[in-house]
């Protein structure tokens, strides 16, 4: 009883350690909050004390985000500097660059690991009547689940942008030679895709030009642009580009190549998914679909024989 009484407690903390940080890493794109402070001391007399701003803040910016940054600060120390860096370049690639740090990413998966592990040893070995012999064996394994699943959410988002930047090249090549030959630079040309669409091509577009405004030169923003995307489509396009400025070609021809390209690539990889297809299609016809026509199929045969007495069942 007393061991239950403990894995009950021990559960009840990792819920609400679970969802503390749900709440602190919850980005929440819809409102800007130093706007909102601003506006808050906009409507107000300005303070009177330190502590009386300290007060002011939220709960999440007074104890969680400072709490987990303290823990990121310690995981850092002891984290190599080549897995932060890929961890750094994930982020980039999937999108959240804004919006998360290395060290909060290796964070939540210590946390992750942890609260997993200590969930499945509850289960499977403090709360089980039986006391399965095989408890440190899944505890090992909910370890594991829990130290790579935030691995595989970063890869999925990963994959899901590249899948959208690839979708979206070549008619944002289109867009950009079509500009050029009317007699826009190619900067200008980029800052139309910004301002005309609204996806992760065009937000990299427009991040490349605020960089070249910041006084970086063009073939480095662009590199930076394709690293940060990690699309062998984008690397191509922008190692064109890059060629083309140093050696002076003109920029409509590369641009014109380049979308042509681009267009038969994407042609070519609707028929390899088309191809595919009927081999995707096997697997639910064959667990799913198939079953059931025969069991509507061969049913009633099934039963009339069943009840004439032919299979030697009455």
């Amino acid at each position: 009883m007393d061991n239950l009484g403990i894995g009950i407690l021990i559960i009840v903390v990792l819920l609400i350690v679970a969802g503390l940080v749900y709440i602190a890493m919850r980005d929440d794109k819809k409102r800007d909050p130093l706007q909102d402070r601003l506006a808050q001391f906009g409507e107000r007399e300005l303070p009177e004390s330190l502590e009386e701003i300290e007060l002011s803040l939220s709960f999440r910016d007074r104890i969680l985000v400072p709490f987990l940054r303290r823990i990121a600060d310690i995981t850092t120390r002891f984290t190599p500097q080549k897995q932060i860096d890929e961890t750094r370049k994930q982020i980039d690639q999937a999108g959240l660059a804004g919006s998360m740090e290395p060290t909060t990413f290796l964070t939540i998966r210590i946390v992750a690991t942890v609260g997993v592990a200590l969930a499945a040893f509850m289960v499977f070995f403090v709360l089980s009547p039986s006391r399965d012999p095989n408890a440190l064996l899944y505890t090992a394994g909910g370890a594991a689940l829990g130290f790579y699943f935030p691995s595989l959410w970063i890869k999925g988002k990963i994959t899901r942008r590249q899948d959208g930047i690839l979708k979206s090249l070549p008619d944002a090549l289109d867009l950009l030679t079509i500009c050029v030959e009317a007699g826009l630079g190619f900067d200008q040309a980029m800052g139309k895709v910004y301002e005309k669409w609204d996806n992760d091509l065009a937000i990299g577009f427009g991040r490349v030009l605020r960089e070249i405004q910041l006084g970086k030169l063009r073939r480095e923003a662009l590199r930076d642009m394709s690293d940060r995307m990690g699309v062998p489509d984008v690397t191509s396009f922008t190692a064109a580009v890059i060629q083309a400025d140093q050696l002076g070609v003109s920029m409509t021809k590369i641009l014109r190549v380049q979308s042509d390209q681009m267009r038969v690539k994407r042609r070519q990889r609707a028929q390899e998914k088309a191809h595919q297809a009927p081999v995707k299609m096997m697997i639910p016809m064959v667990l799913l679909i198939f079953p059931s026509l025969w069991i509507v199929l061969l049913g009633p045969a099934v039963i009339f024989l069943m009840t004439s007495g032919a299979l030697g069942m009455v």
